[in-house]
């Protein structure tokens, strides 16, 4: 298997680009005095820090400044990342100088591949643009499954999920801290189980809150079942489900791209099976309350196709708490309020009961289902 690397070189603080960035942000009458580094001496009983600070004295039109320039260290602190980094920096930025006697920020930026120091200038919101991909939603398709049935070509695009899948988890990356980070990030991030569980009604009638506590706890076992298989950090989308997918259609040829990666690009290879494989229980049970027919043909060809491609039986004893998480997503009355109540109730069941198992038998989906 290949292993994920991530070039890592040092930043050099050069005085010319400090200078550079100085002009560039308080103007030409900016000038550069000197660059020395602080604590050189130790920081006494405190032995762990998170960066490096360095000093500088310079003036802009003749008035003599003095500045502390800081740069974040990675660790596996939830700061393996320059974006982690970057958010601790624009945080400290934003909110420094909104505090009494505490030293207000004069500067926000970042370091370019050439170490060029450029300039953040009173950020409000950050934002991307990316290319427009050709091609429709995937939903589409399994809209058109329930109303005309299932084609052959929706059997094909399964397996070239499945496949696809199987080759993006072959890359693996050596880095336990990273899938502990990960796993810590799917039971207690915002936007994950603990996250979605608070942003349920409360109380919620068809899941009352001493349901959603039993949940957690249990949850929380499987967190430290997860201790046991950090080997299994690997290259991951994050986000598979049929929105995020295009199909692209040339002739009688079809292909797919997707959208918006999320969470980042190492983790647990579970996430994006559990995804893409619960959406299809999910399509189905809008036809009975239980997977059968054309959705469980899907759900099976994308299963197999991904365990005879990825070689990866252990999947199967750790996916338990990713469908919990995708389920939750899926079955939320905030993100899928047309949902029949049988729909909603079939999943909450699913979640409880799919925790129970060491090993998720993913040949008989409806026992978990009773």
């Amino acid at each position: 298997m290949r292993k994920g690397t991530e070039e890592k070189t040092p930043i050099v603080v050069r005085p010319e680009a400090v200078e550079r960035y100085l002009r560039e942000s308080f103007g030409d009458g900016a000038r550069l005095i000197g660059v020395c580094a602080m604590g050189a001496d130790g920081q006494g009983m405190k032995e762990f820090g998170y960066g490096k600070p360095v000093c500088l004295d310079f003036e802009v039109d003749g008035e003599a400044r003095h500045g502390v320039l800081s740069i974040m260290r990675g660790d596996k602190y939830g700061h393996q990342f320059y974006w982690d980094r970057a958010a601790i920096l624009m945080f400290q930025y934003e909110a420094g100088g909104r505090m009494e006697k505490h030293v207000r920020p004069i500067g926000l930026g970042y370091f370019d591949r050439d170490d060029r120091l450029v300039p953040v200038s009173a950020p409000k919101e950050f934002f991307i643009i990316s290319e427009k991909a050709q091609g429709y939603d995937y939903y589409l398709d399994l809209q058109r499954i329930q109303k005309t049935g299932l084609e052959d070509r929706d059997v094909r695009m399964a397996r070239e999920f499945a496949k696809w899948l199987a080759r993006v988890h072959a890359v693996k990356k050596d880095d336990a801290d990273l899938y502990l980070r990960r796993v810590r990030n799917l039971i207690g991030a915002s936007e994950c189980i603990f996250g979605l569980v608070d942003a349920y009604p409360h109380p919620y009638e068809l899941f009352p809150p001493e349901k959603f506590c039993a949940l957690e706890k249990r949850v929380i076992d499987w967190r430290w079942k997860l201790r046991g298989f950090t080997h299994r950090l690997s290259e991951v989308h994050g986000d598979f489900h049929p929105w995020n997918v295009l199909i692209q259609e040339d002739g009688a040829k079809r292909d797919f791209a997707v959208l918006d990666r999320s969470r980042g690009q190492w983790g647990e290879p579970a996430d994006d099976v559990a995804t893409m494989s619960l959406n299809y229980v999910l399509f189905g049970l809008y036809k009975e309350p239980k997977l059968a027919g054309d959705f469980e043909r899907l759900y099976m060809t994308f299963w197999e196709t991904y365990l005879r491609e990825s070689g990866d039986d252990d999947i199967l004893a750790v996916i338990a708490p990713f469908f919990v998480f995708r389920g939750l997503v899926v079955a939320s009355p905030q993100w899928y309020p047309g949902h029949p109540p049988e729909v909603r109730k079939g999943l909450l069941r699913f979640l409880v009961n799919v925790l129970e198992d060491d090993r998720f038998d993913c040949q008989d989906f409806n026992r978990y289902m009773r």
